[in-house]
Order: C-alpha cells, then structure tokens, then sequence
C-alpha cells in the first residue's frame, strides 16, 4: 500500500534512534550539572518537557475520572522521582554504568515469579555485574552513586507496572502528559530551594529545550510510532542496547573511560536483560524510560 503520510523511518531503526537521542540528551544533562545541580538540571528538563508535551498534545483534563486522576498522579510523582534520582546517580558515577544499573528494576520486574532454570541464569549475570561494579576494593566508585541508580531502577519498574495499568483507562499520549506536569510539580519547588532561578542563565533554557527534545519529546514520539509496528519483545530486546549507547556517549561527550571491569558489567547486564526478556513467557509491559 502507498503510503501517502511521505516518509516514515521503520520501526527498529526509530527505536535504535530513539536510544541514541536518549542517552545524547543524558551527556547533555551531565555536562549542566557543574553549573546547576543534578536536581535542577533534572526539573529543567522535566519542566520544559511538560510544556512542550502540552504544547503538542493539548489533552482535554476535562473529562477525567477521579480514579483517572489519580492513576496519573501517582504516574507522574513516581516519573518525577525516577528522574531526580536517576540525575543525582549519574553525577557520581559514568553514565554507562548509571544506566546499566537502573535497568536492573525492569530486569527484576521481568523475572519476578519464576521459577525456571534459564531465569536464574540471567539473574546471576546480573548479580556478577553488580558485584564487579560494586567498590570492594575503593576503586573510587562512588557507593553513593551505585545506590542511587539502583532506587531509579526500582522507580523505574515502579513506573512500567503504573504505566501498564494506566494505559487500560486512558489514552497513552494523554497519561504521559499529565504525568509530566505532576512530575514537574515535584522537582520544582527541590529545584528552586535549590537555588534554580539564581543560578540560570539564557544559555541554559537553551540547553534545557535540547535537553527536552532529546529526552522525551524526539524518544516518545519514536518509541510510540514503532510499538504500532514491532512485538514488544522485539522493542524489549532492542532497549537493552541502551547501557552499551550510554557508555558510547560518555565517552564521545563526558569523556568518561570505563575499566575492563566496568565494561564487563555493562556487557553482562546488557546479556542478562536482553536474555530475559528473549527467553520470557510472556513480554512484560513495555514503558520507556523517561
């Protein structure tokens, strides 16, 4: 059939896309966190990313149910927290293994409940990533760092299974709006303790739209769009390239060298994730990361 909406990128190489532009817009984030703060850094992007969300969408909040609203608060508080903690991991340890970690939450999410041989093997990958990561020897990784990475993981599992359920009683695009204003209405008034409006600058609103576009806006668009297209096993499989993306981009943008051994943690959560959700049941619930 012609398609006559013009040209359309298919859906794997939108979803590689999407990761790239993702992990492109976390370099961005951690090079503002010198002047702002990993927590101001995070409501800007969250902020703008709301405005331009409702900008884009214009959901109609009129006719929402009372269990609508608050399904979706409930979404966009655990967002919101998913996020702050996310940015305060990754501004104490490289963005590589600050993603590798945090996708141990969906990881777990995906294996809960089974008692099959092949799960456990992805769980000792896992576990061993961890464990090279981990400081045993004071490598100077910050412990701080690797702790907070795993709570976003566990917010970000969190927000799959919210996302799942919301997604039965209201339009998608609807739910990720909303939830984006309730997220914001939680890291604001952090950020502006925090000293936020002292410290920005034009540059930085700048910088802060970028930061929007990359994160959200340009990864939801295409992740949405290739979801219509693909198995979610297949997006699933395809997600779990993002730890091996983000290490790329910190070294292309932040400069970050990971160790033999951290490389290694990356490849083995990378296996472990990817080897989970290829062997699973049935795929769980599909949500990006935001």
């Amino acid at each position: 059939m012609e398609n006559k909406k013009g040209f359309e990128i298919p859906a794997v190489p939108a979803v590689l896309l999407s990761i790239v532009s993702v992990q492109s817009g976390a370099a961005i984030a951690k090079g503002i966190f010198p002047v702002l703060g990993a927590t101001s850094t995070s409501s800007l992007r969250i902020g703008l990313s709301a405005l331009i969300l409702l900008l884009f969408n214009r959901p109609n909040i009129r006719n929402l149910s009372r269990t609508q609203w608050k399904a979706v608060a409930l979404y966009g508080l655990t967002l919101g927290a998913m996020n702050v903690i996310f940015y305060m991991a990754i501004a104490r340890i490289p963005l590589a293994l600050g993603v590798a970690l945090e996708f141990i939450g969906p990881l777990a999410l995906a294996l809960t409940g089974s008692k099959r041989m092949i799960d456990f093997v992805w769980v000792i990958l896992a576990a061993v990533g961890i464990a090279l990561i981990a400081p045993w020897h004071h490598n100077g990784l910050d412990i701080t760092g690797v702790l907070l990475a795993l709570l976003a993981g566990a917010f970000w599992a969190a927000y799959i299974l919210l996302g799942g359920r919301i997604s039965k009683i209201m339009d998608g695009s609807k739910a990720v709006t909303i939830g984006m204003v309730f997220a914001s209405l939680v890291v604001l008034p952090i950020a502006i303790g925090d000293g936020l409006i002292s410290h920005l600058k034009p540059w930085m609103l700048l910088s802060g739209f970028a930061l929007a576009l990359l994160s959200s806006a340009i990864p939801f668009t295409l992740e949405m769009k290739a979801l219509k297209k693909i198995p979610a096993k297949t997006f699933s499989i395809l997600m779990s390239l993002e730890p091996a993306v983000a290490a790329i981009s910190g070294l292309v943008f932040l400069h970050e060298y990971l160790s033999l051994y951290e490389w290694l943690a990356v490849a083995l959560i990378i296996i472990a994730s990817a080897g989970a959700t290829l062997t699973a049941k049935k795929a769980a619930p599909v949500a990006p990361e935001s």
